[in-house]
């Protein structure tokens, strides 16, 4: 995943029409990159502006029930959020290093969801996180690494496991953020296909 910082809060403002249509967007470019085909053009003018406005998220793929691809950015670039998405779902089925790329038969199976992310939040203390609500990044020297809001959730981590786990996501010890680890939190707005279906699947931390 790529992982940098942000001061651009989006969380929990997107109407169910706005999240269908990046839904939408995520699987045609999902498709597109399975099949060898061009992406999905985004046409801004059609969009409400809020998704054409800068923004950061996640794009996570969920296959039988099990992680299939997640990638994203915490800071938003120079392209609105709905580009931003069409482009991370690219690389959560084709970029991802810990899986092959997502085939075309596959695509139909697939379910997908989105994470808006809000600020990166710098964290004094570890009684600052709250599962649930927050995603984490730890940070050390050249190491780093994020979970999303909805991984303890899924895997029914309490605080002081969030913590280890996001540490071995950065490939630092577990215990790291005790010592010298920068943490930071975030927020997420999180929707998905498999909303319907209450609870996310349980699957690989993404």
């Amino acid at each position: 995943m790529t992982v940098t910082s942000t001061n651009t809060s989006r969380a929990d403002r997107l109407s169910p029409g706005e999240r269908r249509m990046l839904l939408d967007l995520a699987r045609r470019s999902v498709a597109a990159t399975a099949s060898g085909e061009p992406l999905p053009a985004v046409d801004e003018r059609a969009l409400p502006p809020i998704l054409v406005a800068p923004g950061a998220a996640f794009v996570t793929l969920h296959g039988a029930g099990q992680l299939r691809g997640c990638i994203g950015t915490v800071e938003p670039r120079d392209l609105s959020l709905a580009e931003t998405v069409v482009l991370m779902a690219r690389a959560a089925a084709s970029e991802d290093p810990r899986f092959a790329p997502v085939r075309a038969d596959e695509v139909p199976h697939l379910d997908i969801e989105v994470s808006v992310m809000g600020p990166l939040v710098p964290v004094a203390s570890p009684s600052e996180i709250e599962i649930g609500r927050d995603g984490l990044v730890v940070e050390e020297g050249f190491h780093r690494g994020l979970l999303l809001p909805q991984v303890p959730v899924e895997w029914g981590w309490d605080r002081d496991t969030f913590l280890r786990q996001a540490c071995v996501k950065a490939g630092l010890p577990p215990e790291a953020w005790h010592g010298r680890a920068r943490l930071f939190r975030f927020s997420a707005e999180v929707f998905g296909e498999r909303d319907h279906l209450g609870p996310g699947l349980a699957g690989q931390p993404s």
